[in-house]
């Protein structure tokens, strides 16, 4: 048997600041890999590049794979078909509209939760809840430049797929909540990887395209660690502090990545996707204080 360990604000600041390095450098070499590769055929490397990663780091503990068996495949499935799907409109928008403003779209995941939990967890709706959820939708028309001039004007297709990968890290994040109960962190992550690359395969309809030269196999491997990387930081993260105090620390992410595409894609400092992604963060910290309450 386990026992957490004693809390720790220094060491879960710390995993927090791994992980946001991890999601930076996701989203840098996505957008690198993507200028030569398909989105599909970055998961399907990234995945069978963490199938490797896993495969290791069970072999090297004293259960082995014994930890990955599972009475739930349908549950796994399902969680991995919303991680690939919002793996995928990520990747793809990245390509599409500016890092930040991706990083905060991808923020409103927790609202899609809000808002399908009280239909498959039995949760219920409370007007603090439905508060946070509009705050957080006040955000979002921020973001994607509602209120500028021309309703909706800058809300593209780069928008649609952030919005509609954010939906399907939603569905990963509700099946993980029931997964969680019986499954552990490794057995999860194995399943991802195990389950991820065929999905990949299936939709490039064929052998992916190898990465055609040393630096985007070098992107593509820095895909596959960070992407893993990202998972377990931010896991340890919460393992030393209480949700109340490492959510916040991910906001971070978001005037990070906007510094990030600043000085290497000379993307534009837009005050109104910082803003914006403020208030869906806030919106979404005060649904888990209350959930929490």
């Amino acid at each position: 048997m386990t026992t957490s360990p004693a809390p720790s604000l220094t060491r879960a600041a710390l995993w927090m600041a791994a992980a946001l390095l991890s999601f930076t450098t996701m989203a840098v070499s996505g957008r690198e890999a993507g200028r030569v590769l398909g989105t599909a055929e970055m998961l399907f490397w990234r995945s069978l590049i963490g199938f490797v990663i896993v495969a290791v780091a069970l072999a090297l503990t004293a259960r082995g794979f014994a930890q990955v068996r599972t009475a739930r495949p349908g549950l796994h499935l399902v969680r991995n078909m919303g991680h690939f799907f919002g793996q995928y409109g990520w990747y793809y928008a990245v390509t599409l509209i500016p890092l930040a403003q991706v990083f905060a779209l991808e923020f409103t995941a927790p609202i899609w939760v809000a808002l399908v939990a009280p239909l498959l967890l039995g949760e219920r709706f409370s007007a603090g809840g439905l508060a946070g959820i509009g705050l957080s939708f006040l955000g979002v028309l921020m973001v994607i430049g509602a209120f500028g001039a021309g309703f909706l004007s800058g809300f593209g297709e780069g928008q649609v797929w952030a919005l509609l990968a954010s939906f399907g890290f939603a569905v990963n994040m509700i099946a993980t909540k029931r997964l969680t109960d019986t499954e552990t962190t490794l057995c999860i992550v194995f399943w991802l990887t195990v389950l991820q690359a065929p999905m990949g395969l299936a939709v490039v309809g064929g052998m992916p395209t190898p990465p055609p030269d040393v630096a985007t196999a070098l992107w593509v491997l820095a895909l596959g660690v960070a992407g893993l990387g990202a998972h377990f930081c931010l896991a340890q993260a919460f393992r030393y502090g209480d949700a109340t105090v490492v959510a916040p620390m991910d906001f971070f992410r978001l005037p990070l990545i906007a510094l990030v595409g600043m000085a290497v894609y000379d993307e534009p400092l837009a005050w109104n996707v910082l803003l914006g992604g403020a208030l869906i963060f806030f919106g979404n910290w005060l649904n888990t204080r209350r959930a929490r309450a």
